[in-house]
């Protein structure tokens, strides 16, 4: 059985053949107006016809095909470019919000008018065990052991370890983090202490001091190492034993820590009086 294709080239050759022919006699005696030339003109038309014709649609198959492989060529170009603009305007969009962030933390410093300096957070320990982050400045820039850390939301904690270009960051919330504080209203003074597991205790406050939820809790600035005044949290429950002298009383941190990107380190680690 011969295929489509094998019949479709044999038909072109002939037809080819058969012009040729014609062509042929034709020109041998181009002065006759009879004899065989009439005739193979006669016979041969339809088929030159039909041969031109079927070139015409070969060829518009031919420059069909190459518009479609143009076509997709450019519409490949186009999807590449869409992707580079649409990462162009993700870029743009993220410099955007980083710029909102730090005028915030420069309102915030100019409005405590400390020396503090910027830093980005580059890690993050969230173990059972330890509540600490990784920031770009070291010791290069004045970053030291001891000194607080702290957003507009409120404090974030305290430097812990530094290196020339990198300092580690004790979080509030950890365990081993403990901050002098007040009941901002009622002045009821007590220890903040890390609860590990993204809240914090308020720790050492007499059960007959009134803490209701709600309220606000601040550094005493009593601690040497936080300034007085910044806000830390807001009490979120407070419990009272049938015995016992103090109250356990839960503190929700005001720095959402899972969305943490920059801080400022206060240089002048001394508390306000």
């Amino acid at each position: 059985m011969f295929s489509r294709r094998m019949v479709l080239v044999v038909a072109v050759l002939v037809l080819l053949l058969l012009n040729i022919a014609a062509l042929t006699v034709s020109s041998s005696r181009p002065d006759s107006a009879g004899g065989a030339a009439p005739i193979a003109l006669h016979l041969t038309a339809p088929f030159q016809k039909g041969l031109t014709a079927s070139l015409g649609w070969i060829r518009s198959i031919w420059y069909g095909y190459f518009n479609l492989v143009s076509t997709a060529e450019e519409n490949e170009a186009l999807r590449r470019e869409v992707a580079q603009l649409r990462e162009q305007l993700n870029g743009y969009n993220e410099l955007k919000l980083l710029n909102g962030r730090m005028r915030g933390l420069l309102s915030f410093k100019e409005a405590k008018a400390r020396n503090m300096v910027a830093a980005m957070v580059t890690g993050k320990d969230a173990s059972l065990w330890y509540r600490t982050l990784i920031i770009d400045k070291g010791t290069e820039n004045g970053v030291a052991k001891g000194q607080p850390v702290v957003v507009p939301d409120g404090i974030v904690g305290q430097v812990i370890e530094a290196s020339r270009r990198y300092a580690k960051v004790l979080l509030v919330t950890d365990r081993n983090s403990s901050v002098d504080t007040l009941v901002q209203d009622t002045r009821v003074r007590g220890i903040l202490k890390g609860g590990g597991a993204g809240e914090c205790r308020f720790a050492y406050a007499n059960r007959n001091d009134t803490i209701k939820p709600g309220q606000r809790i601040v550094s005493s600035g009593l601690d040497g190492v936080f300034p007085k005044g910044f806000f830390i949290g807001t009490v979120s429950e407070v419990r009272k034993g049938v015995s016992g002298i103090f109250q356990d009383v839960a503190v929700a941190p005001s720095v959402n820590f899972e969305t943490l990107e920059e801080v400022l380190v206060i240089m002048s680690p001394e508390a306000e009086e």
